[in-house]
């Protein structure tokens, strides 16, 4: 059986270390096993490889039962901690989603602010922050040190939605710290600038996404490493890349 408590503390505390922590996103048994076996000390679930792995959409279009059996499937293959993109919840409200998080042995999640479910709809600052402090108090609540990696889109929406995307983004960094996430993921910054802006407005862990071979804008390991970085996932690049090279090698066998 699955210790979350356990796990949460294991992935709290890796969060917690001042290293950079890398969390390869995998999307089925398979996957899993294979960053679990490279030696990784933790992992995280992305909505959008698992979508792509089980013939659906990303963008809250999974049901969210179908996507939190494969996540327990994962989580029972190997012996470390699962953090999970769940999107902006899935709908759900904080408690209830902690709770069912929680039910699947998840150590973690990531919450965006883009919700997906009602038009794409961006949540203002002051309703991530407190979308996220609910669910911290949940997860406190169950006696979890869940691992909440509060996300913004504020880069990735870009001018036409905010005048300084980035200084947008920092704003909502420091609410979602402040709301008790323990780490935070401003997705879309591209360059060392970016990063370094970002890195410098919390004292929490900085995601930024990665490709596994091609690094980041901003460099590779021990450029990020530099910087301040502190946490790296993958999101949808290492499922992608493994299809890219995947179907020019299979080419070799179609018969002309």
């Amino acid at each position: 059986m699955v210790d979350v408590t356990k796990n949460a503390q294991q992935l709290a505390d890796l969060h917690e270390s001042g290293d950079m922590v890398v969390l390869p996103t995998v999307w089925d048994t398979w996957s899993a096993g294979v960053a679990a076996e490279a030696g990784f000390r933790g992992l995280t679930v992305g909505s959008h490889p698992v979508a792509d792995s089980i013939g659906s959409e990303d963008g809250e279009r999974m049901k969210i039962t179908a996507y939190l059996k494969v996540v327990k499937r994962i989580v029972r293959t190997v012996d470390i901690p699962i953090s999970v993109d769940v999107e902006s919840g899935y709908g759900l409200q904080p408690g209830e989603l902690i709770h069912r998080l929680l039910e699947v042995g998840a150590a973690g999640a990531n919450i965006e602010d883009v919700v997906h479910s009602e038009g794409d709809r961006v949540r203002s600052r002051n309703e991530h922050a407190d979308y996220i402090a609910r669910a911290r108090e949940a997860a406190d609540a169950a006696g979890v040190p869940f691992v909440i990696n509060g996300r913004t889109d504020a880069v990735k929406l870009g001018r036409e939605f905010y005048r300084d995307p980035l200084d947008e983004a920092v704003e909502r960094l420091r609410l979602m710290e402040r709301a008790g996430a323990r780490a935070v993921y401003p997705v879309g910054l591209s360059s060392r600038d970016q990063v370094k802006v970002a890195v410098e407005a919390v004292s929490v862990p900085v995601n930024v996404t990665a490709h596994p071979v091609e690094g980041h804008g901003a460099g590779d390991f021990s450029d990020l490493q530099r910087l301040g970085v502190r946490r790296v996932t993958f999101g949808p690049l290492w499922q992608k890349w493994l299809g890219e090279v995947s179907e020019k090698k299979l080419k070799h066998w179609v018969a002309p």
